[in-house]
């Protein structure tokens, strides 16, 4: 996936975000974000695949295919599984590079995430990133 292709997605984001009325209405939008998330199987929420430092039950598996890392998330809470379901939409299926070049935080804050979210969630939110970030570096 090129440069483009990530900013374009990146952009699509803040479009659909900023389409939204209020703050209601854009959590509304994660929470069904989260929703669309497929079932994360019982045998894949392992205290491995559990996300530390999130008040919530995070779960994060990460699935290897060549340069390709591709992740799947779960979570108890609708809030948190939306922030992990927008963060596998800007890093799932990329490279180990392309993963590296986007900066999350940077992406919230254009959608102006980072202002509305309680410092428990933001702390998950840094938390699911570094884990995806260190995979990436890993691979």
């Amino acid at each position: 996936m090129t440069a483009q292709a990530i900013q374009t997605e990146i952009d699509d984001i803040v479009d659909e975000f900023d389409l939204l009325g209020d703050w209601e209405e854009r959590y509304k939008y994660l929470i069904d974000m989260g929703r669309a998330l497929p079932e994360m199987p019982e045998e894949d929420r392992t205290a491995e695949n559990k996300v530390k430092g999130c008040v919530s039950q995070v779960w994060l598996v990460t699935e290897p295919s060549g340069d390709i890392l591709t992740f799947r998330a779960d979570s108890d809470a609708h809030i948190v599984r939306g922030l992990a379901a927008l963060l596998l939409r800007l890093y799932s299926g990329r490279s180990r590079d392309d993963i590296l070049s986007v900066d999350a935080r940077e992406v919230l804050e254009r959608i102006g995430l980072s202002e509305h979210l309680s410092p428990q969630r933001s702390n998950g939110l840094n938390s699911m990133i570094g884990r995806i970030r260190g995979a990436a570096e890993a691979a």
